[in-house]
């Protein structure tokens, strides 16, 4: 079990939460709820700017596609080389999933007889 240093009784509910949605749609709904506008846009921000850092980008290449400051750059990086792996983990999972049917459609094809296999294309 992961025992990482924000780790408590509310954010495992919410993370529970999360987990609980089926769909990008379902994903809107939640999150248009619980963040603002700018929190969204930031943690997809720093997503993509993870992604460009581990595809070896330029600070100033990200900065123009993404609009990220430096700083913000500066932070998804130490967190990609220091942090608790995160990143890493989401961008190898959204990099096998790559080419195959999107989650989406795979959920909403599944019945409780037919359980989603991760190597299902």
């Amino acid at each position: 079990m992961y025992a990482g240093r924000l780790r408590d009784e509310l954010l495992d509910r919410l993370f529970e939460a999360v987990l609980l949605l089926r769909n990008t749609d379902e994903c809107y709904q939640f999150f248009e709820d619980v963040c603002t506008v700018a929190e969204l846009r930031s943690l997809a921000q720093r997503l993509e700017v993870a992604k460009m850092l581990q595809n070896n980008h330029t600070y100033g290449d990200i900065a123009s596609r993404t609009g990220a400051s430096t700083a913000t750059i500066s932070r998804v990086k130490r967190s990609l080389n220091y942090g608790a792996d995160g990143y890493k983990l989401i961008l190898e999972r959204l990099a096998s999933t790559s080419g195959k049917a999107s989650l989406d459609s795979r959920l909403e094809k599944a019945t409780v007889a037919e359980p989603i296999m991760d190597d299902e294309k």
